[in-house]
């Protein structure tokens, strides 16, 4: 998995690298700039730019990002394009190791160009298929200004592809909404590691296809007293090995699923059915009695347990007893998809989930039921795995959707540690959150999958994963991350408009091939 840094843990980095390791500033910036102009020449053809006398036009700042564009200049004139530098400020205010770098430029014969007319670096970035943005990098704060925020402006009106140097110019290195002008870019090229406002809106829209450029940073240290990462299919291919001959049903798990009420029969079917497809050996639904014969119909592969109801029928305070007895036999337990919101079904729900001494994963309407009893989390006996939408997480914490959204990894981090839980907190990069603090993003899903049932299609998987033995931390980051992936092979059939659960669902298989190619 990839380390994802905010900015202080990137500048304490860089001072490990050269005070520790005795790597010079310079060094590093010559290894980024070196490795970024390496895969911009690779894209030039992609990009609309021939790889031999491709014109492309780098705009540098002041600071460490343009001295990152000067080698960047350089680098690309050895690789046979054509670079022009234009500087957003005057030579003399370049210092440090940029002012190295910008004096390395006078050898090649590459003069760059003082930015001072609009109408002129216009004219300049309209004749170049390509703009490389190395104005501001992970240091800036504030909205830019001066001639800085004009050249944003005018490298965004150009209409060229534009490649950001470690983060887009004006967006904000440790997430949230730009203070002013920031660069639209088609590419990123960040170096090191990632940074968290590429991977969050509207970040993640303004950073284009991210890639990681390594500095001679040596791994081990670049992962050192990080506590974030991005998942990735290597990460979770380990945990699904062949399946061995001998095998059989008892030895992929058998998970009880307890889901359904009057009129939300369609949300247990959606978690059996995921839960079959994901590996589950066997799958038992307990559901109100009235509307068992409607679960039992609609999945055929899995057994189904009445259960005492309320009149409303949905479960009743008897339901718990039977529960527990049904849960005893079985690996683990997923409860909460259609449910409904009962006083009876409610207090069933939370004595399950403080006493049931079985790992469980907790969604929808048993996330309702802990509204003011998160304390119970604390006292469970066995891991529990909760799976929130941004407005469930908000009235569990009993605090507007608008603040979750703000700063979601803190927020999913700090109710994981705080309750002793495992969360993921759903949406665009997913933030899957551990007790012990750390954070993991997930980039697979896409819009698609904003649809009624596909969480009960992820609670399904991860109920399946936890039957099937995996640890609490190990079966979330999976079921996250395969969920997202069936997503994303269900949008390539039916497209993101027409997406619906079942079509996830479908997919399932061949998200679970796809990790094929990944293990090691």
């Amino acid at each position: 998995m990839l380390g994802v840094f905010t900015a202080e843990e990137m500048r304490r980095l860089d001072r490990r690298a050269i005070a520790e390791i005795g790597i010079p500033g310079a060094t590093l910036m010559e290894n980024a700039g070196r490795g970024a102009a390496e895969a911009i020449a690779a894209a030039l053809p992609a990009l609309g730019a021939p790889r031999r006398g491709g014109r492309v036009v780098i705009v540098c700042g002041k600071g460490g990002n343009g001295g990152d564009g000067f080698v960047v200049a350089r680098w690309l004139k050895r690789r046979g394009a054509a670079p022009s530098v234009v500087l957003a400020c005057a030579p003399d205010d370049v210092g440090g190791d940029a002012r190295l770098k910008l004096e390395a430029l006078r050898p090649t014969g590459n003069r760059p160009r003082r930015f001072e007319d609009d109408q002129a670096l216009a004219a300049l970035l309209g004749r170049a298929p390509v703009v490389v943005d190395a104005l501001l990098g992970t240091g800036s704060r504030g909205a830019p200004g001066g001639e800085v925020a004009r050249a944003i402006e005018l490298m965004n009106a150009s209409g060229r592809p534009i490649v950001a140097l470690d983060i887009p110019s004006g967006l904000p290195a440790d997430g949230g909404a730009p203070a002013g002008v920031a660069v639209r870019a088609v590419m990123t090229l960040t170096f090191a590691g990632l940074k968290r406002g590429l991977l969050a809106a509207p970040g993640d829209g303004l950073a284009g296809r991210v890639s990681v450029i390594p500095i001679g940073v040596p791994e081990a240290e670049v992962a050192r007293g990080v506590s974030t990462f991005l998942l990735e299919a290597r990460d979770v291919a380990p945990h699904f090995p062949p399946r061995a001959r001998a095998a059989h049903k008892g030895t992929f798990g058998h998970l009880l699923l307890v889901a359904g009420s009057l009129g939300k029969t369609g949300a247990a079917a959606l978690g059996a059915a995921s839960a079959m497809r994901s590996g589950s050996g066997l799958v038992t639904v307990a559901t109100p009695a009235s509307q068992q014969p409607i679960v039992a119909a609609h999945v055929l592969e899995a057994m189904t347990e009445p259960l005492p109801e309320t009149p409303a029928h949905t479960l009743a305070l008897k339901a718990r007893e039977v529960i527990a007895e049904l849960a005893a036999p079985r690996d683990a337990v997923a409860i909460g998809p259609g449910l409904g919101l009962e006083d009876e079904t409610r207090q069933v729900v939370r004595g399950l989930i403080e006493k049931l001494d079985k790992p469980m994963a907790v969604d929808a309407d048993a996330l309702t039921a802990l509204v003011g009893h998160l304390e119970l989390l604390r006292a469970a006996p066995r891991a529990r795995c909760l799976t929130p939408h941004p407005g469930e997480m908000a009235r569990m914490l009993g605090v507007g959707v608008v603040d979750v959204q703000r700063d979601r990894l803190e927020t999913a981090r700090a109710f994981a540690t705080r309750y002793r839980a495992h969360v993921v907190l759903k949406g665009a990069h997913s933030v899957i959150a551990a007790p012990d603090g750390r954070v993991f993003l997930n980039p697979t899903g896409n819009p698609g999958m904003a649809s009624g049932g596909t969480g009960d299609v992820l609670t399904g998987m991860l109920g399946a994963f936890l039957a099937r033995g995996l640890d609490a931390e190990a079966a979330l980051q999976s079921s996250v991350y395969l969920h997202g992936s069936a997503g994303d092979i269900a949008a390539e059939r039916v497209g993101e408009e027409s997406l619906i659960a079942r079509d996830v669902i479908a997919a399932i298989p061949e998200a679970f091939k796809r990790l094929d190619g990944a293990r090691e």
